[in-house]
């Protein structure tokens, strides 16, 4: 009976140890998220228009197939190459976060080019006039180039949150940064399906309404669903250049180069203690994200013709054969 007991024992304690690391995965994988709030917000901009000119039928599908593919992407391809950098390569995170960071600032200040007529964007190459009549070859070709798209923006989220997670063992790591994978395609795509559908539902609560308030909330956000979108992207990409720029910075002062955070920490510090005490935290970090941003913009501007010239042509050539 004794025996028994202690068997019990040990089954409770084991239990509890399992609890405490699961609120730990859970902790860290939230932490480890709201670190990649840049790309999140752009991958949930980006990626409704690759479901424009689909029947509303078929919608659902096509994001739930990209919504695999993201998975795909992050479970099977750069969870084990971050979990390899981690173990084996640890040195190399900082350098690829600081890649991750300038591809942020590059996409960032493109979008900004773009809407300035500084800069064609991604619409000027070979091969976009071609029109695919075939639906299905159309939904093939729309829904690989929004999984290729993931996979940049994946592998950027997931080398944010690696380098985000606190030290510890191998196991610990793995099932953080598979929970991260998880909550941020799901709360992405689970966003871009509501968004896609928010027309439909308009549609249908405009026309078929019982009330007349019913029926003008349907018109609302009929009406209203392109400036949400457009607010979207202006968040995402200013989120990107604010991210990115202060990956950089970080990065620069990890390697040694630490002038340009403390000429930002000095500045921020200056600008929240000018104002009452009950604003200062609010008004320093506000300060440092936007001058993070601006760096991030100035960066990225500097980055285009290198991007568009070598890196994109390339990035064409490579995947879209």
């Amino acid at each position: 009976m004794s025996g028994l007991i202690a068997l019990l024992d040990d089954v409770a304690a084991i239990a509890k140890v399992a609890a405490s690391s699961l609120d730990d995965v859970i902790g860290q994988a939230t932490k480890a998220s709201t670190k990649a709030a840049g790309a999140v917000i752009d991958d949930a901009a980006v990626s409704p228009k690759y479901v424009q000119g689909f029947e509303a039928s078929r919608e659902l599908p096509v994001i739930w197939r990209i919504t695999k593919g993201s998975l795909r992407n992050k479970l099977l391809f750069l969870l084990p190459a971050g979990l390899a950098l981690s173990n084996f390569a640890p040195w190399a995170i900082a350098p690829l976060l600081m890649l991750g960071g300038a591809y942020l600032c590059f996409e960032g200040a493109e979008k900004v080019a773009h809407v300035l007529g500084w800069s064609e964007g991604h619409v000027d190459h070979p091969g976009k006039e071609k029109v695919v009549e075939d639906p299905a070859k159309l939904e093939e070709q729309k829904a690989q180039g929004a999984i290729k798209t993931d996979f940049i923006l994946s592998a950027e989220i997931m080398t944010i949150s690696l380098a985000a997670i606190p030290p510890s063992n191998f196991w610990m790591e793995a099932a953080t940064l598979a929970t991260v994978a998880v909550i941020i395609t799901v709360a992405v795509y689970g966003s871009v399906a509501v968004i896609v559908k928010m027309d439909d539902l308009g549609l249908a609560m405009a026309n078929g309404g019982r009330l007349s308030l019913t029926r003008a909330m349907g018109r609302g956000l009929v009406k209203g669903m392109p400036g949400f979108l457009r607010l979207l992207t202006v968040v995402g990409t200013a989120a990107m250049l604010w991210v990115g720029g202060s990956i950089i910075v970080h990065g620069l002062e990890e390697l040694g180069v630490a002038a340009p955070a403390h000429i930002i920490h000095d500045i921020a510090y200056a600008v929240g203690h000018s104002v009452p005490e009950a604003l200062t935290a609010a008004t320093e970090w506000m300060t440092k994200a936007a001058i993070d941003g601006v760096f991030g913009l100035v960066l990225g501007l500097l980055l285009i013709p290198l991007g568009e010239k070598v890196v994109t042509p390339l990035w064409r050539k490579i995947f879209s054969k």
